[in-house]
């Protein structure tokens, strides 16, 4: 293994890594100091003009007309409803549940693919799809009865993000085959700066920034420098060494990170909110979709099931 493999390798430790603690930090400063809109509009304008800054400096591309309207759409999926759905939901549930629900986004891409690529299905994936699907649909209703900070509802909203993101995934496939990863990202998030506008503009201007504290800025330089900007690019810098299915194997680490830091808050800096988030069904649930996700990812047999043209 090459150094440069080595490289790719920690560059996705280091993603999922801050991906995994973004789930109880995000969660920390909602809605007390912010409202979800507000947040996700701050991340959408601090990151947008991250990224048309880093494009005008190093990646001069033209887009074609007749793609502004997949950046669109990309926008609306991959950035407005993706962040929006995943601030509501995680201002509402547990963070353990939120980590868990996001490691069906590899399932979710399979279906879609299914469905707009016309990618066939094995035998083995659609055992993964069941496997992983009853695990996150029976952790979502477990929101309802679970003590702790876990909340149907928001479960339910997490879900949708991973929906959108995984939905993201399948259509922004052919775009990144044609331009740089950093000009799609550029305008991706300038569409879903746009799309989120006018349902965030009023809560934003609503904000008292007044009563931010150090922690409220330390937290969303951290949601804007790192579990977006610098994510996205080691992400990004990974994939250019490495596979795709080694690139999506890294998520079954974002659970462990979630556990371990909800442990911490709860035991160590004793945030009882958090003592009772981890239990055996959430662990259950956990190895479920993990070994879901895992089915999917072994090499395929020989027979297809393909869909119908």
């Amino acid at each position: 293994m090459n150094s440069k493999i080595y490289k790719a390798h920690f560059a996705l430790l280091g993603a999922n890594l801050i991906y995994g603690a973004n789930y109880i930090i995000a969660k920390g400063i909602m809605p007390e100091k912010i409202n979800p809109n507000a947040f996700v509009f701050i991340r959408l304008l601090c990151c947008t003009l991250l990224f048309w800054g880093v494009k005008i400096l190093f990646v001069r591309e033209k887009v074609e007309r007749n793609d502004f309207l997949r950046l669109a759409l990309c926008g609306l999926l991959g950035a407005a409803a993706n962040m929006l759905f995943f601030f509501h939901g995680i201002n509402l549930t547990s963070p353990v549940d939120a980590s868990i629900i996001m490691t069906t986004t590899p399932v979710i891409v399979l279906i879609f693919s299914f469905f707009i690529l016309k990618e066939g299905i094995t035998k083995n994936k659609l055992i993964g799809i069941s496997f992983a699907g009853i695990g996150a649909i029976f952790l979502i209703l477990y929101g309802n009865k679970a003590v702790g900070t876990s909340s149907f509802l928001g479960n339910l909203l997490v879900f949708f993000n991973a929906s959108f993101y995984g939905l993201y995934l399948v259509i922004v496939k052919t775009l990144m085959n044609k331009y740089s990863a950093v000009t799609v990202i550029s305008w991706m998030f300038l569409f879903g700066l746009i799309f989120v506008f006018p349902f965030a503009i009023t809560d934003f201007n609503n904000t008292n920034f007044e009563a931010f504290t150090t922690n409220t800025y330390l937290v969303i330089g951290y949601v804007v420098l790192f579990t977006t900007f610098f994510a996205y690019l080691f992400n990004v810098y990974a994939l250019n060494y490495v596979s795709p299915s080694v690139s999506s194997s890294y998520i079954y680490l974002q659970p462990v990170i979630s556990f371990i830091m909800v442990s911490i808050y709860a035991y160590v800096l004793m945030k009882d909110q958090y003592a009772q988030d981890i239990n055996l069904i959430k662990i259950l649930s956990c190895v479920m979709v993990v070994v879901g996700v895992y089915i999917i990812s072994k090499p395929p047999k020989k027979m297809n099931l393909k869909p119908q043209q």
